[in-house]
């Protein structure tokens, strides 16, 4: 029987957000926005579902008198891709 897919992450851009901070383990609000081609309103809405989730940290501040986005994945989030990636191996089985 299959796994259900995790609801969080069978979202193409939360999915692309922690499929990149997997690789990189911590990224900028502007880089998400050029990596993924998503408008600044999406990403901020998919990146609060993250952030519930306990997926990520996000910290805002400065840098170089700009505000400053940076977004970090967690162990929840790294562990949760984990789980998707093999459910979805399930699937292609």
């Amino acid at each position: 029987m299959f796994n259900n897919l995790n609801p969080i992450l069978h979202s193409q851009l939360r999915l692309a957000i922690i499929s990149f901070l997997v690789t990189n383990g911590n990224s900028d609000f502007n880089e998400i926005k050029e990596i993924t081609k998503a408008t600044s309103g999406n990403i901020s809405v998919q990146i609060q579902k993250l952030k519930k989730a306990n997926y990520i940290i996000i910290k805002k501040g400065f840098l170089n008198n700009y505000q400053h986005t940076s977004i970090e994945i967690t162990k929840t989030g790294i562990i949760a891709f984990e789980e998707y990636v093999n459910t979805i191996k399930q699937y292609i089985k």
